[in-house]
């Protein structure tokens, strides 16, 4: 298992860690532990880097900011491969490291259902923003799952109203066909419910077409394809899987105009290679996209980067999956930064004090603009029932050389998923013997 330890204060930039060690400055900073999972190895790793790397660089301009009321971020990467097995010894390595872990964000599913109850005794949150389980966005039954702004249910739906909009209203998708070629795994199969629930009320057939991890063989997938003819294709894929399906696309013909992915779908990874041959293929995004221009990327472009310290090289800075580590950072922060105004600010924040600060989020669009997130976010408010606290999405198009915005705001349908996630929720509750949390236990 690697492990890495990261940034440190910003006031020693440029100084090497073992001499850090010995000075009386280092000895008495107030440090808030961030463990890393990683995947810059695997079947992810081209995916996974930049999230990693935009995570790093976001916690080390807050330091350059400052800290969190001066208390200063440090990180230690451990990686996965994305592996559950590895995913969870990582988690068990870390958990209890300088101080002990404030959160953890493990950017897999998989890892995500393995340590849902591993946190819930070690009093740790767990933040899964876009991926994990879509059920967890009931706080009431899950008091440490946190799937901020957004999970997969989200995600399916934006694509569906997405595509419904540009048939012309859900009643034009009555008789067609959708194909979702999905990871064959709990990641891939988490966006299903979602799907064949639209599929009931709106009439559309869906066919199903799983793919083997890590997807490098995905003929006989796009034989099915081409023999079926679906109307429309959605993706649930990641890492090797994605650009594997739209060069097989291309090769079988199938129109990428009718191809739409999921958030974790469409990055530039996914398409440098395809070019211009996957022109025309979108993909949902979990509210921001890629965000070169801006105000956050311009400043750790400037208090990161111009330094010498940016994390991975200059020209990822801004790209789709560097922006969602940004924002996995940012919402990582930001939760102790709430906790500190009820527990003391300037303090250090202990797992189960950020857990409060990640239940009673209030990012007001101030706030993210004096983040430097004006046009990349929206506002999030998150309750002891509600651990979602956001349900935004935009889709964005591939125009052969970048993505380009395709759709106005989309929100999802919460009158739809509400009823999904409280049964899932309860399905989990009788099946683990976990009640739903007293009033009382809301103020805790």
């Amino acid at each position: 298992m690697k492990l890495k330890t990261l940034a440190l204060a910003a006031t020693f930039v440029g100084v090497g860690l073992s001499s850090l060690a010995t000075t009386p400055a280092f000895a008495q900073a107030k440090e808030q532990f961030f463990p890393v999972l990683t995947g810059r190895t695997g079947p992810v790793a081209p995916n996974a880097t930049p999230w990693a790397n935009g995570h790093n660089d976001y916690m080390k301009l807050v330091n350059a900011r400052g800290g969190i009321n001066g208390v200063m971020t440090l990180l230690e990467e451990c990686e996965t491969a994305y592996a559950t097995d590895k995913g969870v010894e990582c988690y068990e390595r870390l958990k209890g490291k300088h101080g002990g872990a404030t959160v953890i964000q493990p950017l897999s599913t998989g890892i995500t259902f393995a340590l849902t109850e591993k946190v819930a005794a070690d009093k740790i949150p767990l933040i899964t923003s876009g991926y994990g389980r879509s059920d967890t966005a009931d706080g009431l039954m899950f008091k440490w799952n946190f799937p901020l702004i957004g999970h997969y249910w989200v995600a399916g739906d934006a694509v569906l109203q997405h595509i419904a909009k540009k048939e012309g209203g859900w009643d034009k998708l009555k008789g067609k066909k959708i194909a979702v070629v999905y990871h064959d795994s709990p990641f891939g199969k988490e966006l299903l419910p979602i799907v064949q629930e639209r599929s009931k009320l709106h009439g559309f057939d869906v066919l199903l077409l799983p793919v083997a991890a890590p997807g490098v063989e995905q003929k006989s997938i796009w034989l099915q394809v081409r023999q079926q003819r679906p109307d429309f294709v959605i993706m649930q894929t990641w890492g090797v899987m994605t650009p594997t399906a739209i060069k097989e696309a291309v090769a079988t013909g199938y129109p990428r105009e009718k191809m739409f992915g999921t958030w974790w779908s469409g990055a530039e990874p996914d398409l440098k290679d395809v070019g211009a041959a996957a022109k025309g293929y979108s993909a949902v995004m979990m509210q921001h996209g890629a965000e070169p221009q801006s105000q956050v990327v311009k400043e750790i472009l400037e208090k990161v980067h111009a330094k010498g310290q940016g994390t991975g090289p200059k020209e990822e800075v801004g790209t789709v999956l560097y922006m969602r580590g940004v924002i996995g950072a940012v919402l990582a922060t930001e939760g102790v930064r709430a906790a500190q105004e009820r527990f003391g600010k300037g303090k250090v924040m202990t797992g189960e004090q950020a857990r409060w600060g990640y239940e009673n989020l209030n990012l007001t669009q101030a706030k993210l603009d004096a983040l430097g997130l004006k046009g990349v976010m929206r506002p999030v408010s998150t309750s002891c029932a509600d651990h979602l606290g956001a349900t935004w999405a935009r889709v964005h198009t591939w125009d052969g050389s970048k993505f380009v915005w395709s759709s106005d705001w989309l929100q999802a349908d919460e009158q739809l998923i509400k009823p999904l996630v409280k049964a899932s929720a309860e399905k989990y509750g009788a099946e683990k013997k976990v009640t739903r949390r007293a009033p009382a236990d809301c103020q805790s």
